[in-house]
């Protein structure tokens, strides 16, 4: 008898907000004229992502969760730009980027090459998806930039298969 291996985990690395800034954020998008077409995120899955890593055999998870930092000084994150990118992705990101969160951000990326896994390249945008095929959505005239203490961690999540969830593998911090 063969025993099959265990399917690979689809992970990433994300800074996940507290109550009172996951209800700012849901405030916020609730406050968008959206199109029919539009898939909104679910409340609890609001999140900035740090990097994506893709599929990582289960074999090598320990290896990835030992060689990560255990956290960093933390920032604050101004969200204070609305925009539908292109591909209809509706996004409230930061227009500048902390000095401590770019840090982290080099950090895990420096990690994750030596991990050899695959970094992007392009540049960091810290950002909070709202929508999906929001193609013609429209933000909220003269919104209030929304102000995010964030806690010196940040999580090792799982992307379920399906869009089912995001379970958090790790903290860190």
């Amino acid at each position: 008898m063969t025993l099959l291996a265990s399917p690979p985990r689809r992970l990433f690395l994300a800074l996940w907000p507290p109550p009172g800034v996951a209800e700012a954020l849901a405030t916020h998008a609730g406050r968008w004229q959206w199109p029919e077409a539009a898939r909104r995120t679910a409340n609890d899955r609001l999140h900035v992502t740090l990097h994506y890593i893709g599929d990582v055999p289960m074999a090598g998870l320990p290896r990835l969760q030992q060689a990560l930092p255990r956290g960093w000084e933390g920032c604050t994150l101004r969200l204070d730009h609305a925009e539908v990118w292109r591909g209809g992705i509706a996004v409230l990101e930061a227009l500048q980027v902390p000095a401590p969160l770019a840090g982290l951000h080099a950090r895990l990326a420096d990690v994750l090459r030596a991990q050899g896994l695959r970094v992007e390249e392009r540049r960091f945008r810290p950002h909070v998806t709202l929508a999906r095929h929001a193609q013609g959505a429209r933000p909220p005239d003269g919104f209030e930039p929304l102000a995010w203490q964030v806690a010196p961690r940040y999580l090792l999540v799982r992307s379920l298969p399906g869009g089912r969830g995001y379970p958090p593998v790790q903290c860190f911090g």
